[in-house]
């Protein structure tokens, strides 16, 4: 039999696949022409965990020679940052499109307070810890003018940020006008509602025209965009005064940005956790009536228990991220960071809803009932977070290296007592305002393996900074970004691609899971992986301290259904202490 007879007879027993792989030994001869070569190829496939054939590896070669070409052709087409990807992720499964419309800035009714119930204090450093409700009512009265409140807080942001750090830019020229036009709106009868004449922080990554936005990174010190961030727009439409541009974590990352480390109010020896640093600390030190914070895996929720503020991570594709810094197409989410839950509501309905400009955002309605009672509520708590064994199991963990003092020890101990009793009283509490709570265990996913997908889509909105090593000059941030960006560079668009089918699988378990509870109650860390991915929201609040320091409870709920964690957040809130707990500034 002929060699040309066998190979026809070998390639009709083989299937197809393994068929084009002898058939690409063939095509293999010729060596590669170009600087990457099969033996180049055959040390990359360790990167991937791959292994092909001598022939295949000569015919990658050629194929990747062919590519730098391409590569360095569309490596000359300067990209605005704010460029998105032609991919619109949405976090809603087919058929599961939410209801509209949208209607940002519809009048809500929230609690004010009842007439003659407060009054001009002698001194207005007094109001600085009061929420947006209360405060809106001394506007909305005239009984303090926006200029006051203004003045009052910038002199606040003054004072406190040579300890506190949480302050970039202080916009006092910008704050004093926008109040002079608040005032004269409100003394003519033109009120537009709770946030008018209200001052508020914007994290340093939203765009502000003709103001410095830094996104906390050398690189971007001198920065000084031409246009407002849609949420900039809407909260300056209902009459919010923007006070200062809020520091933020180098690129959104931690606390440590080019000019220090943010710290805490209640221990300014600690940091804000981040990125959202500046919003946290300047909210929770009543420098600032509210702050608008983002979050992509944790930069709202973090900060907010860190600080012990009220944190609402919305939806993704709830709010419009058009002029805000891009770090993952597919992640990034906006939302307020204030005192109080119901200054959460006000915020998110002023700046919620389709902008025209950014394509994931949803036309789904929000509608807000304060009163709603919470009896028929399902609320899932996670076992492992309440339950005294597995609290046990974890300070064991923590404290079981066997190098602590004894006092560490038994400190540590006390503190996780302290934590699963705050836990546990604030489910009691809310049995009490008449939600039934069950025991839940969370999707057992591997949400965590998906996690390079932020750093890929992060290492592509700063693929020209990494090229043009922009990134050496973040030595005063300690960025690690760098390196990060750098090797994702290395992960494969299939596995890339591969991890976001798999994301759509995390996505269907999740909503299985969710369908089957009006919301679900944890620590701050519970499914936050996870429900960043799938895009759920979240709320954050103070329920108690352990070692002197607020400890969170989470709030998690469905798809665009914020209203029904900020109502079992609010109830709760209603109905303990912790609402009128600040920070004892020096």
């Amino acid at each position: 039999m002929s060699e040309t007879r066998t190979r026809r007879a070998f390639l009709k027993a083989v299937p197809v696949a393994v068929a084009g792989a002898v058939a690409t030994k063939t095509l293999a001869q010729q060596a590669a022409v170009g600087p990457i070569s099969r033996e180049t190829v055959d040390c990359a496939e360790s990167i991937t965990g791959l292994d092909f054939h001598t022939a295949e590896e000569e015919a990658i070669a050629r194929g990747l020679n062919a590519n730098l070409s391409t590569y360095q052709q569309l490596r000359q087409i300067e990209i605005p940052h704010d460029t998105e990807v032609a991919l619109t992720f949405r976090p809603h499964l087919p058929g599961d499109k939410p209801k509209g419309p949208a209607t940002p800035g519809r009048v809500l009714r929230y609690g004010r307070p009842p007439v003659g119930s407060i009054k001009r204090p002698t001194n207005l450093e007094d109001v600085a810890f009061w929420p947006v409700t209360k405060l809106a009512a001394l506007l909305e009265r005239k009984l303090v003018s926006s200029t006051e409140l203004t003045q009052m807080y910038l002199a606040r942001l003054k004072r406190y940020q040579p300890t506190l750090l949480f302050a970039v830019t202080i916009t006092e020229e910008l704050a004093l006008q926008q109040a002079t036009e608040a005032d004269k709106a409100i003394a003519s009868g033109k009120y537009k509602g709770p946030l008018h004449g209200i001052p508020w922080g914007a994290k340093d990554l939203l765009a502000t025209r003709g103001i410095a936005t830094t996104f906390g990174a050398e690189p971007y010190m001198n920065q000084v965009p031409d246009y407002d961030a849609t949420v900039v727009e809407r909260l300056r439409d209902a009459g919010a005064v923007l006070v200062a541009k809020l520091t933020m974590g180098a690129l959104a990352q931690g606390d440590q940005w080019f000019g220090g480390r943010t710290r805490n109010p209640w221990n300014p020896q600690g940091g804000a956790s981040g990125s959202s640093a500046g919003p946290g600390s300047a909210t929770a030190a009543g420098c600032v009536g509210f702050s608008i914070g983002t979050e992509t895996r944790g930069s709202i929720i973090s900060p907010t228990a860190v600080n012990g503020v009220v944190g609402l991570r919305p939806t993704y594709g709830r709010v419009s991220r058009y002029g805000a810094m891009e770090l993952s197409w597919t992640m990034d989410k906006i939302g307020p960071m204030c005192r109080s839950v119901e200054d959460c509501v006000l915020v998110l309905n002023a700046i919620y809803g389709p902008d025209g400009r950014d394509e994931s955002v949803a036309d789904a309605a929000f509608t807000w009932n304060a009163d709603a009672p919470l009896a028929g509520y399902r609320i899932g708590y996670v076992r492992s977070d309440f339950e005294a064994a597995a609290a046990g199991r974890g300070a064991a963990v923590g404290g079981g290296a066997g190098r602590g003092s004894g006092a560490n020890a038994a400190q540590q101990q006390a503190t996780t007592a302290e934590r699963l009793k705050n836990l546990q009283d604030a489910m009691a509490a809310l049995q009490k305002l008449g939600a039934t709570l069950e025991p839940v265990d969370l999707p057992d996913y591997p949400a965590n393996a998906l996690g390079f997908v932020l750093s890929v889509e992060a290492a592509a909105a700063f693929d020209d900074l990494t090229r043009s090593r922009g990134t050496d000059l973040m030595t005063a941030s300690n960025s690690t970004w760098g390196a990060t960006f750098r090797s994702a560079r290395f992960v494969p668009a299939v596995e890339y691609l591969r991890a976001q089918r798999i994301r759509t699988l995390l996505m269907r378990e999740w909503d299985t899971f969710m369908n089957k509870y009006d919301a679900f109650i944890s620590s701050n860390n519970a499914g936050l992986a996870a429900t960043n991915l799938t895009g759920h929201p979240a709320i954050a609040l103070k329920c108690g301290f352990a070692n002197n320091l607020p400890q969170p409870l989470m709030v998690t709920g469905r798809l665009y259904d914020e209203a029904t964690i900020c109502r079992i957040a609010h109830a709760y809130e209603q109905a303990t202490e912790w609402k009128d707990r600040h920070p004892t500034l020096t």
